[in-house]
């Protein structure tokens, strides 16, 4: 590096931080040569750097033999530029850059880097598809639109330590190498060469450190942190994600609910600009489910689903009455507008809820003229369709589309539809809307197993009122178990479930009969969570936390199509990393250290 460039470096100032008072002053930049244009004696260079971009004007009559350097500049070259400070032209300022009407005559230059072509254009108009981006991505973070969602989520967590700091709670750090416990999704396992034979888990959540923290009486904690499962992922998915962890002591689910409310209200005015009205709304999971077929729903656009079971139960069609006979329901949704979906579409979309929902099929009623039109009407007689109608507010223009099956499928398939439907027939009527599902059942039946497992985690609180129904099923009395509920909450936002958390089992004696309940004996919990349960009959306090996905509430705030465009270094979808090629093989000698085979299945 020249002299004058370590010289002049400690007065680097940053592309955008230049301002009128600083026109006529020699000023120091260095950075990525964005563009450039050789006009003949005169070359333009956009310096680019992490705060935006400024122009350099080099003159040949200048510069003398300096401005070869200039000219051998190409896209992407690291640059350094001392010069001064000039207004542009009244007729060549440029709108669209914050630094639009300011340029930097060039006094001296020098190439710090020169860069291969790169493989994909770094403006806004490239349309290089995800995975080159992804295989280049510290290219890809050179372009405004990744760069600024970064900065975004690094002043979102810094705000949200900020204001936890100002509440009392303490950033603890918890265990990376941890025993593998059942928390809901499949492990990362970890080798140990120093217990051979056994295995690391890397956490899924902090959940049980968290609680022994608030059994150690540290009262407020909080985490950024690392979580990993080993699942199937999708667009709002990643094998290891960052979470905001949380726990409280001696709090009740409205005093957790209300301080989450503002942190968000506080962090997001700061970062984003945005006004949150609190309190937020609460909603039963009951009511979720039943109209909106979702525990996340969104809330933003109506077509709800409604139940119109009693009123087709005795119809002619066998589809709806035969449901209803075998303990199903038949539930409707009305698409404002709908009566243009044409017969393709409709195929399409029963093909689609067959194959991802398992609906048998979907009926639909067009609501013409005269009323409710379709080839099944002449089922109903003129007082069921008019019921109908009228239970899901119809008028004409609109579809009415119908599920019949058991409540589950129903809800799944009608609730999937009304998403998909939602943006072009009813659209959101807010940006953003934040609210808390609550009153959770604390059990419900494992499909594949058939025995009893837990809604959200096994040390979730049942509510104080249902602990007997716990011990009259110790006891061997019949107790249908779904009929217990959580003290458990949800903070969903835009239908999305950003947040989870509980009021935890700080009694030893209900933790041990909701593990037994889900299937884990007393010599499986003490192997499994011994540690928790030993530490319970140690003055455990009341307590209960919460935790958020960071990328995921950042993938909606930056209105981003995946939770990748969120994130510094993803994963694909494969869960493998483009640019790393993680996973890899490894050395034989490593494997030998683990006493560890390999074998292809």
């Amino acid at each position: 590096m020249k002299t004058w460039i370590q010289e002049e470096y400690k007065n680097r100032i940053s592309a955008e931080s230049v301002n009128d008072s600083q026109v006529g002053k020699q000023l120091f930049f260095a950075g990525w040569a964005f563009r450039f244009r050789d006009q003949g004696g005169v070359i333009f260079i956009d310096l680019r750097d992490r705060s935006g971009i400024i122009q350099i004007v080099a003159r040949k009559e200048l510069l003398g033999e300096a401005f070869s350097a200039a000219e051998k500049v190409r896209s992407e070259y690291v640059i350094a530029v001392s010069g001064k400070l000039s207004l542009r032209d009244a007729d060549s300022v440029n709108p669209k850059m914050k630094t639009g009407k300011y340029e930097v005559i060039v006094e001296k230059l020098e190439i710090l880097n020169a860069s291969k072509t790169p493989p994909f254009a770094l403006d806004e108009f490239d349309p290089s598809g995800e995975e080159v981006r992804l295989k280049y991505r510290y290219l890809d973070m050179r372009r405004e639109e990744l760069k600024d969602r970064l900065i975004l989520r690094h002043k979102l967590t810094f705000a949200l330590r900020e204001y936890l700091d100002s509440k009392s709670f303490l950033e603890i750090e918890t265990p990376i190498l941890n025993k593998s416990t059942p928390e809901g999704a499949r492990d990362f396992l970890v080798p140990s060469r120093l217990n051979q034979g056994q295995f690391y888990a890397l956490p899924q959540s902090p959940q049980l450190f968290k609680q022994i923290l608030m059994v150690g009486g540290m009262e407020r904690y909080f985490q950024i942190v690392k979580c990993f499962r080993d699942e199937d992922l999708r667009a709002d998915r990643q094998p290891e994600f960052t979470q905001l962890d949380m726990e409280f002591a001696f709090v009740s689910e409205d005093d957790i609910r209300r301080e989450i409310e503002e942190m968000w209200k506080f962090s997001l005015k700061k970062v984003f600009g945005l006004e949150i009205p609190t309190p937020f709304a609460t909603m039963p999971y009951h009511v979720a489910m039943e109209e909106y077929g979702s525990d996340k729903p969104d809330i933003r656009f109506g077509m709800k689903l409604v139940n119109v079971s009693e009123i087709v139960k005795t119809c002619d069609f066998q589809v709806f009455s035969g449901a209803i006979a075998t303990g199903g329901v038949v539930k409707a949704i009305c698409v404002p507008g709908g009566s243009v979906i044409s017969r393709k579409e409709i195929e399409d979309l029963t093909a689609w809820l067959s194959r991802d929902f398992r609906a048998k099929g979907l009926a639909y009623m067009k609501h013409g003229s005269a009323g409710l039109e379709s080839t099944i009407t002449k089922r109903f007689t003129p007082e069921a369709l008019e019921a109908i109608s009228k239970a899901v507010g119809s008028k004409e223009g609109d579809m009415v589309f119908f599920g019949a099956d058991s409540t589950k499928i129903v809800n799944a398939s009608l609730g999937a539809l009304r998403l998909k439907l939602s943006d072009k027939y009813d659209p959101p009527k807010s940006e953003y809307s934040f609210h808390w599902v609550v009153d959770f059942p604390m059990f419900e039946v494992d499909e594949t197993t058939k025995s009893w497992t837990f809604l959200h985690h096994p040390f979730t609180s049942p509510k104080e009122e249902d602990w007997d129904l716990l011990r009259d099923w110790k006891a061997g009395k019949s107790v249908d178990l779904s009929k217990i509920s959580a003290k458990a909450y949800d903070l969903v936002l835009n239908g999305a479930e950003i947040g989870g958390g509980s009021i935890r089992i700080h009694n030893a004696e209900i933790q041990s009969l909701v593990l037994e309940a889900i299937g884990i004996d007393k010599e499986s919990a003490n192997e499994k969570f011994g540690f928790l349960l030993e530490a319970l009959s140690f003055g455990a306090p009341p307590h209960g936390g919460i935790a958020f996905g960071v990328d995921r509430i950042m993938m909606i705030l930056t209105k981003s199509q995946s939770i990748r465009d969120v994130i510094a270094f993803p994963k694909t979808q494969k869960g493998t990393c483009m640019m790393s090629e993680a996973p890899g093989f490894v050395e034989a000698k490593q494997l030998e250290e683990l006493k560890l085979r390999v074998v292809t299945i």
